[in-house]
């Protein structure tokens, strides 16, 4: 049964879908005084992007030979291993993030929204972000087809 102090994340979740519309949303939500979190960068084209919007990006990804390329093809970016799951590491960057961008390829369809969810909860808990930006059709889908009760 939940209480009042479950499901307080505050972060605004844009669900996107494909890469043009993921891209697309940077110039309305990002700004220059933002310091964004990529997750799921793999060679960090989207990162660069958002480097150049923002005070800071930093992109990570799980895949060591994904983030050698980008660091030999954007040598200005700050890219890192990281696995999206491991929340100790997410919180050993030390910086305070606020907006937070997600392309999770493995986790778009319906079967891995369960884990996209819980995904989004904690990095909305944990590093409180103002927004959390996602490509995931699967999500994007399933929202629009939803919302809140609210008694006549």
């Amino acid at each position: 049964m939940a209480n009042d102090r479950q499901y307080k994340v505050t972060a605004r979740v844009v669900a996107t879908r494909g890469v043009a519309e993921y891209r697309a949303t940077i110039d309305e939500v990002v700004n220059h005084h933002d310091v964004v979190l990529e997750v799921g960068c793999e060679w960090g084209t989207t990162t660069q992007h958002l480097a150049t919007r923002a005070a800071r990006a930093v992109g990570t990804d799980i895949s060591p030979v994904r983030i050698e390329r980008g660091r030999r093809e954007h040598p200005e970016l700050d890219l890192r291993v990281l696995d999206a799951f491991d929340l100790t590491a997410v919180l050993q960057l030390r910086m305070r993030f606020t907006k937070v961008y997600m392309d999770l390829s493995g986790l778009s369809g319906y079967r891995g929204l369960l884990d996209l969810i819980a995904l989004l909860n904690s990095y909305g808990s944990l590093l409180r972000p103002d927004t959390i930006v996602v490509k995931s059709g699967g999500l994007k889908q399933f929202v629009s087809r939803c919302r809140p009760w609210s008694p006549s």
